[in-house]
């Protein structure tokens, strides 16, 4: 209900703009909702496959991209961090978190060791993604993040790095 209330508002709110505003703002309203609507779909699907995949060692073979063997355990453990790393991605993506609060976040997932060593593993993930699509900033973002943690000379680990300036 909430949510057609905001649409509601929203389309008042363009159509008090005027009617050539209007017009731009509310098909841009309807452009954002469908974009999301795609990416939570894809997340969904996502974290489905990941689900399948932790509850089947079969399944968790066919994920394994590693550069070196990851046991059984290791590799669900991996899976899940996946998870957590592609949700706050997600949420980033559909504007619930700027990159400054997506940088706070990973900052903090970071301090688990486990996390760091799936982050490290999949490394070549990222560094063979398209150097101008958001996507691999992100990444750059988080090699960035990873080194400034392994060099810091601090338990202060809130204040390690350079957040990204939103």
């Amino acid at each position: 209900m909430a949510t057609k209330s905001y649409g509601a508002r929203a389309l008042a709110a363009a159509l008090a703009a005027g009617a050539g505003t209007a017009a731009g703002s509310l098909t841009s309203l309807v452009t954002r909702r469908r974009r999301n609507a795609a990416l939570t779909e894809q997340h969904r699907l996502h974290f489905d496959l990941l689900c399948k995949a932790m509850d089947d060692p079969a399944l968790a073979a066919v994920l394994d991209t590693y550069e070196e063997p990851v046991p059984p355990e290791q590799q669900r453990q991996f899976l899940f961090a996946n998870a957590l790393y592609t949700n706050a991605l997600y949420f980033h993506r559909i504007g619930a978190m700027n990159r400054r609060e997506l940088y706070g976040h990973l900052r903090v997932i970071c301090q688990n060791p486990i996390v760091r060593s799936y982050l490290t593993a999949t490394q070549h993930h990222r560094a063979s993604l398209e150097g101008t699509s958001a996507e691999a900033e992100l990444g750059r973002m988080v090699e960035q993040l990873l080194q400034d943690l392994e060099e810091a000379e601090t338990d202060e680990w809130w204040v390690v790095g350079e957040p990204p300036c939103d």
